[in-house]
């Protein structure tokens, strides 16, 4: 079975040695997305919402890269600073995925790199 790296200009490019995702056997492995915006910048002062929104956005990118939409979505997970900002997440979550109901984990963090709020990951079913 081959892995097949999966790559947007419509999504931040990897800083280390990661792929954005790879596809093998069907199955899309998105890797953290944390709140930057395709050309690498980003603000870790921004609020909550706005970042929960971009890194959501990079995540939704990388899906339709490969093929697919939110209703391919199988898990998230979701490493977010402050169990405080929980509602926030769901709110935002909400609204961009719609009526795709993946299954999904919400991690409260104490920090997360750059001073960022919020990182989002996730695996999908990608047909053909």
């Amino acid at each position: 079975m081959a892995v097949t790296p999966i790559s947007t200009d419509a999504a931040p490019s990897p800083a280390g040695h990661y792929a954005q995702a790879v596809v093998a056997g069907g199955t899309l492995y998105i890797s953290g997305q944390l709140p930057l915006r395709p050309d690498r910048t980003g603000d870790p002062r921004a609020s909550f919402d706005e970042q929960a929104s971009q890194a959501i956005a990079n995540m939704l990118a990388i899906l339709a890269a490969a093929g697919g939409r939110p209703a391919d979505l199988a898990k998230v997970t979701a490493y977010i600073v402050g169990v405080e900002n929980w509602p926030r997440f769901n709110a935002v979550y909400a609204e961009l995925l719609g009526d795709a109901r993946p299954a999904r984990t919400v991690v409260p963090v104490p920090e997360l790199h750059h001073g960022y709020v919020v990182e989002i990951d996730a695996i999908a079913l990608i047909a053909g």
